[in-house]
């Protein structure tokens, strides 16, 4: 589970979408340019599901999601 003590820009794939979203709204953004290229909505379908998960069921690159969050953290910051 992620630690609010770490690096606020870290994400990491074992956080949920919800978690990501809750802690860093800003990340909606990236998510709905995601939902676009997949096809459905990232939010409404996959909201308790790890990114990992995510990337993994919708044959998205992980590294490439985890990077555009997190830049869209930096931002902000």
């Amino acid at each position: 589970m992620w630690d609010k003590n770490s690096n606020p820009t870290k994400i990491d794939p074992g956080m949920t979408v919800l978690e990501v979203v809750a802690n860093h709204r800003e990340t909606e953004s990236v998510f709905k340019r995601y939902d676009q290229h997949i096809g459905e909505c990232i939010c409404c379908n996959y909201l308790f599901e790890t990114l990992g998960t995510v990337a993994e069921k919708t044959d998205l690159d992980l590294g490439t999601l985890i990077r555009d969050l997190e830049e869209v953290i930096q931002t902000q910051i």
